[in-house]
């Protein structure tokens, strides 16, 4: 059993393998440190580049690409270590970034993930999106970060310095206890990507446990290497998961009243997109629905075998619009949010 396993999905992607794996090989070359990678039924040669150029990199192969979720779920059965570390291909590593997330995880046993603060690969003196210094909801299952609110991306001026407890680690590098993630059921393999990451953490949540950032460590995410921003297949897959989330995850006097509003919100977005004439976008919100409900009664059961230990709403969860508070407010960065 290893202590730590640095497990990192890929699929298609030898380019950011040749770029950034030399670098998390030499970063993490602790003792009890195992590094692996899970192919997802690539069909470039990111297998064979692995083979020949990192002997002592181990490699679990899928038979085709199972997504984000699926593919981490099929993949973490196999690995036996206490901690996992799930990393991107697109991310540079720094020095020392394991070692302080592990120390404070091993120290407070009701943390069972967390993330350290990822910065922008291309302009490292801004946060990246997918993460920025730790993630979080509003009432109607906005997901937003510290240093990223919606598509407002703050500088890095270390203002976001401070550990802090928070509602969603990014899946971009995310630090998981291995017992926690698979009693939470590990992710959820129909989400197949984008937010699965978010309703893992709020599964944890209810089962009474933490998440945390820990801005300590940092590292540098690329981003959208395999599926690009606004994509209408991004949309899609965005409004459908959210959906799924707030279905599964929401204590009973909130589910229903916080499920209309948001697909009221859904058909305001895809009216906009319609009116500009960017069918595909507004198709894209339109077939998330129509999938939602294909799906409503498996994930109703999803919720209702789920063992919640928090019947309230997080406390880390903002309860309020961020869409006010972004558009009409004029509150652009997290610190002038009012909790």
């Amino acid at each position: 059993m290893y202590k730590i396993a640095i497990v990192i999905l890929n699929w298609n992607g030898r380019e950011f393998l040749e770029r950034f794996l030399p670098g998390v090989i030499s970063h993490s070359s602790s003792p009890g440190v195992k590094i692996i990678i899970v192919d997802n039924g690539s069909s470039d040669d990111s297998v064979e580049y692995i083979k020949n150029k990192f002997k002592n990199v181990e490699i679990i192969e899928l038979d085709k690409n199972y997504g984000f979720a699926g593919g981490y779920n099929k993949a973490l059965k196999k690995i036996n270590s206490e901690y996992y570390i799930l990393l991107n291909s697109d991310v540079e590593v720094s020095e020392n970034w394991i070692e302080p997330i592990i120390k404070k995880m091993d120290n407070d046993q009701d943390v069972a993930a967390a993330m350290p603060k990822i910065l922008s690969y291309q302009n490292r003196s801004k946060f990246e999106y997918a993460g920025a210094a730790g993630g979080f909801i509003d009432k109607w299952g906005y997901p937003f970060c510290r240093g990223r609110m919606l598509n407002n991306i703050e500088s890095d001026n270390n203002q976001y310095n401070n550990s802090i407890e928070i509602f969603w680690a990014s899946g971009a590098c995310l630090f998981i206890k291995s017992k926690i993630f698979h009693d939470a059921g590990g992710f959820d393999d129909d989400f197949f990507a984008h937010m699965e990451e978010i309703d893992l953490c709020w599964r944890i949540i209810n089962l009474g446990y933490k998440i945390y950032c820990y801005p300590c460590s940092q590292v540098y995410h690329i981003g959208g290497g395999t599926l690009p921003n606004e994509t209408p297949a991004k949309l899609f897959l965005n409004f459908r998961n959210s959906l799924w989330l707030l279905l599964k995850n929401l204590p009973d006097k909130k589910l229903y009243p916080v499920l209309l509003i948001r697909k009221i919100l859904d058909g305001l977005a895809a009216i906009k997109f319609y009116v500009t004439f960017d069918w595909e976008k507004g198709n894209a919100i339109f077939k998330a629905h129509i999938s939602y409900y294909r799906h409503f009664r498996k994930m109703k059961q999803k919720r209702e075998s789920a063992n919640f230990k928090n019947k309230d709403l997080p406390s880390s969860i903002y309860k309020k619009s961020i869409l006010i508070s972004f558009f009409l407010k004029k509150k652009k960065t997290f610190n002038e949010l009012d909790w």
